[in-house]
């Protein structure tokens, strides 16, 4: 049995308060800090509970990046410009992963917590990394704004301190491309991973298989709430299950939801929440780790849920004052114009559920998943 005396803890880092990737890059909002102003705000987040990140030193990212990559990610950090050699090179200092003054020391940070929560579960437990979920980081370069690939060192830490098998799941909008190209041939890693179809990075293929056990399911635009209990019940849980992981990684990126500006899914955040709860009891370790979300405020309100849920917390159906004091200091500004909050956005925590029929072609598509675990099994 899990010896988790304290209960589910949470990293994290000041760093990622003031850090921005620029003015006009998606990850120009707050994110980390909203989630932990709004935990703290609702009485979730008592210092026992809290814990700093580290950052990795490079040496550690080795295990994973090439050591020549690491050393012209710091350097562009210090220099704050690369060459074009270096941007052909190493994808740095381009539209999607842009010089900016913490670009080594803020994916580090994140590295350093999903390290060190691997190593605080050596006799199980739940750790909550909302600053990690960086997914499509390459050995060799920056890929889909992630520098570094914190999920991969979830997994590897995992593995150092005991956890023979990990199952990894991702319901990120995007393909989870940069902790496949690690595992795929694995055998002991279980990689499940849903993501809208068509969508960058367009891999991720339903027939796409490896050596080990991988499961991806592209999903239509428009995936709602009873469409995301289906591929929740009928796919993620039985393959989870059926592995008998010794350790649970999600990957619980929040730009599945409808409001979210880089997909067309449209879920509500009590989807997300489901899996987390789904998946808690399945293994005596459980990382949860972020991912994408471009929203300031279904991002913070959601993974804000993830922490409630993992504490056995009850939503409040309206935030006290000091919660929406957090969500009401919000600023985003898009391409054009500011955008302004909806109500719900900075009054409540739980969205209204998103439902609807089950597309044909979904269910087609969770039916041979189906088939083939069984097979499987």
């Amino acid at each position: 049995m899990p010896i988790d005396l304290i209960g589910p803890r949470f990293i994290g880092s000041e760093i990622y308060r003031h850090s921005s990737y620029g003015d006009w890059h998606p990850l120009r909002i707050p994110r980390v800090s909203t989630v932990t102003d709004l935990a703290r705000a609702l009485g979730w987040l008592p210092p026992a509970r809290f814990l700093q990140s580290p950052r990795v030193k490079p040496p550690a990212l080795w295990a994973f990046h090439r050591p020549d990559y690491v050393a012209a990610l710091q350097e562009a950090e210090r220099r704050q410009f690369v060459t074009d050699a270096v941007r052909a090179t190493y994808a740095l200092g381009t539209p999607s992963n842009p010089v900016y003054p913490e670009m080594y020391r803020r994916p580090a940070t994140a590295v350093g917590g999903s390290i060190l929560a691997g190593e605080l579960l050596r006799e199980g437990g739940v750790i909550y990394n909302p600053a990690g979920g960086t997914h499509h980081g390459m050995p060799d370069r920056a890929n889909g704004f992630c520098y570094l690939n914190d999920p991969v060192f979830a997994i590897l830490s995992l593995r150092r301190n005991g956890a023979g098998r990990v199952a990894y799941v991702d319901i990120d909008a995007h393909h989870a491309d940069g902790v496949e190209a690690a595992f795929a041939d694995d055998p002991d890693v279980c990689l499940i991973s849903t993501h809208e179809e068509g969508r960058w990075p367009r891999t991720g293929a339903l027939t796409d298989r490896g050596l080990g056990q991988v499961w991806n399911l592209p999903v239509p635009r428009g995936l709602h709430d009873d469409e995301m209990a289906l591929i929740r019940e009928e796919v993620i849980l039985p393959v989870v299950a059926a592995f008998r992981p010794d350790a649970i990684v999600l990957q619980c990126g929040a730009d599945a939801v409808l409001e979210d500006p880089q997909s067309r899914l449209a879920l509500s955040n009590n989807a997300h929440w489901a899996v987390v709860a789904g998946l808690r009891g399945l293994a005596p370790r459980f990382v949860v780790l972020g991912g994408g979300g471009y929203n300031p405020w279904s991002v913070g309100r959601l993974w804000a849920g993830v922490w409630g849920t993992l504490l056995g917390e009850e939503l409040p159906d309206r935030l006290p004052p000091a919660g929406e004091a957090v969500l009401r200091t919000l600023r985003w500004q898009g391409q054009r114009r500011e955008v302004f909050p909806q109500d719900h956005w900075v009054e409540t925590l739980r969205d209204a559920p998103r439902t609807g029929p089950l597309g044909g072609d979904l269910r087609a598509r969770v039916d041979g998943l189906i088939r083939r675990q069984a097979a499987w099994v």
